[in-house]
């Protein structure tokens, strides 16, 4: 396997997975390690409800994510949502909303289905995909969860040749499936802006990934009960330490499924994991850098 390894390594690529585990000495560019992040906030009376409460924790969040899609939002709902966004400085994330499971196939539904992910199925479904985003941009929204490479690339496209606002931010969601530095280098070079790899990534594949981007990753420190169920928490120093910057999503342990339509009580309850997993960076790797209170990029 050397001489497989050798060619990786001269592509810029890790040989294999760091089991050494080094510390990442790349950063946000306020100097920050890692943020918080909260999914699964499906609406403006639940995003009001999450702000509110972890200000009652004495915390803050930079990014807030909606996974159920655009196309399920009202224009109201997307300024309401944009306007809490810009009051609280934090970044607010929309799904797009055409992906398989609202394809008019069923084929995502079947056993051998699954392997699919969210993709695109069909030229129309990518033009769908893009008026979404374009919808949600007139109202001041820059912030996307991505589940196509071939859209993300032609989003990319459209935002180098000004047909998207240049500040959009185009973040590769979980769903996609990758889990390894080749596949995450390639979405970085189309035009990903954070990344978002397969829930049970280990440390030491998390390490190497780590060492071919240079975009921050975000991390699952739990999960619905449909993608596992598992709880992270006590890893959540490690993944700061060898994988900086990362937004730490959390939170998702409080759903059932990734587009659970999350009430105001779920929202505190989210609110409250992210007290959780605060404690733990606290006593575990205490002189980790938190970004300071404020939406930057």
């Amino acid at each position: 396997m050397k001489a497989t390894r050798d060619f990786l390594e001269k592509l810029g690529m890790p040989g294999g997975d760091l089991y050494t585990l080094p510390t990442s000495d790349k950063r946000f560019d306020d100097g920050g390690q890692y943020r918080f992040e909260v999914p699964g906030i499906q609406g403006p009376k639940v995003m009001e409800a999450l702000l509110e409460e972890i200000d009652k924790y004495g915390l803050y969040l930079h990014r807030v994510t909606q996974t159920k899609g655009i196309m399920s939002l009202a224009d109201s709902d997307i300024e309401a949502m944009v306007k809490l966004a810009q009051q609280a400085n934090v970044e607010l994330i929309l799904a797009i909303g055409p992906r398989a499971t609202t394809d008019t196939s069923a084929s995502v539904n079947t056993p051998e289905g699954v392997r699919m992910g969210y993709r695109l199925r069909g030229q129309e479904q990518v033009v769908r995909a893009i008026e979404d985003v374009k919808r949600a941009a007139a109202f001041g929204c820059r912030g996307f969860l991505v589940y196509d490479e071939g859209c993300l690339w032609a989003l990319n496209e459209m935002r180098k040749a000004g047909e998207l606002p240049a500040d959009c931010h185009f973040k590769v969601s979980a769903h996609t499936g990758f889990g390894n530095p080749c596949s995450a280098h390639l979405l970085e070079s189309i035009g990903a802006d954070s990344l978002n790899p397969v829930r049970d990534i280990q440390l030491q594949m998390l390490s190497a990934m780590r060492a071919a981007v240079n975009v921050p990753i975000d991390i699952h420190t739990e999960n619905p009960k449909s993608t596992g169920g598992f709880i992270r928490h006590y890893e959540v120093p490690e993944f700061i330490r060898v994988a900086a910057p990362v937004y730490l999503k959390t939170g998702g342990s409080v759903a059932q499924t990734h587009s659970w339509d999350s009430t105001t009580d779920d929202a505190k309850k989210r609110a409250k994991q992210v007290s959780l997993v605060k404690r733990v960076i606290d006593t575990y790797y205490p002189e980790a850098i938190w970004s300071p209170k404020g939406f930057k990029k």
